[in-house]
């Protein structure tokens, strides 16, 4: 009896958190949506894009995106985590979540989601710093590394925020799902943000061979060079780059913020699945 009163508050706090993020889903839904219909679609402005644009540039930012990632993920791991807190944000985690665990409200959860934005915002501020600086000289396509690796050092910690990984196959082919989600239109974004929820839900049915993870780099790039692809010339020009280099946070806004959210429903949903498993 004493465990069904104690869960009852708890469950109670975690699904008015799991409503603040299905509304926040939502926006994010609307917001896709608005995009794919307000002007003309993704492929009719791809083609007038490469009308501009020779083909060949958007493919080598394809193909520059495609080797960033692959070689963040292979080689960048260490790298990135000497530039985070790595051992404190574990610790903190362990403090966030014992409070929660104790207490239970849904004080202690917004503290947890509070928290973890409050560095994306600082990792914006980082991000913009380093965009502009490479778009003042000049610098496009070399910076791709940088930016994808300022990226996944925002999602790395802000998985460590919820007590998560991020090093294993099935890991990595979450975060470039989520990346890809993060800059997805209309419909596309519907589908590739169910496919995320069924990560998390665990009923994803691939087999999280490295193979998986590959193909999904090829997707998640397509979207990045699509939707960054006007930024990213532009910021290759020396006297205008400055336009291309100030629209980094603004995609590194994205990512995280999409990212947050799902780490976050994650985490929730984990606290609920536990609960339902004490009760039965």
């Amino acid at each position: 009896m004493f465990l069904k009163d104690e869960n009852s508050g708890r469950i109670t706090a975690y699904q008015k958190e799991w409503k603040y993020i299905t509304k926040q889903e939502e926006r994010l839904e609307k917001a896709a949506m608005r995009q794919s219909t307000v002007g003309p679609s993704v492929l009719v402005w791809k083609e007038k894009l490469e009308q501009k644009i020779p083909v060949k540039i958007y493919d080598n930012l394809r193909a520059a995106f495609c080797k960033a990632f692959s070689v963040v993920f292979e080689q960048g791991t260490g790298i990135i985590e000497k530039t985070i807190r790595k051992d404190q944000l574990e610790k903190d985690y362990e403090i966030q979540n014992y409070a929660i665990g104790i207490k239970g409200t849904r004080k202690e959860l917004k503290q947890l989601r509070k928290k973890a934005g409050a560095s994306g915002v600082r990792d914006m501020a980082v991000t913009a710093a380093e965009g502009i600086g490479l778009g003042v000289l000049g610098i496009g396509l070399p910076d791709i590394v940088v930016f994808t690796g300022f990226i996944l050092r925002g999602i790395y910690e802000t998985a460590l925020q919820y007590g998560f990984t991020y090093d294993a196959t099935e890991e990595k082919l979450l975060i470039l799902k989520m990346m890809e989600t993060s800059l997805s239109r209309g419909e596309e974004w519907v589908r590739v943000n169910a496919e995320v929820d069924r990560i998390l839900a665990k009923e994803w049915h691939g087999d999280h061979a490295e193979d998986d993870v590959t193909q999904q780099i090829r997707r998640t790039a397509d979207v990045f060079a699509l939707d960054m692809l006007l930024a990213k010339f532009i910021q290759g020009l020396p006297l205008i780059g400055i336009v291309g280099g100030a629209g980094n946070p603004v995609y590194y806004g994205k990512v995280i913020r999409y990212a947050q959210l799902k780490y976050h429903k994650r985490y929730l949903q984990e606290k609920l699945d536990k609960i339902n498993k004490e009760l039965k």
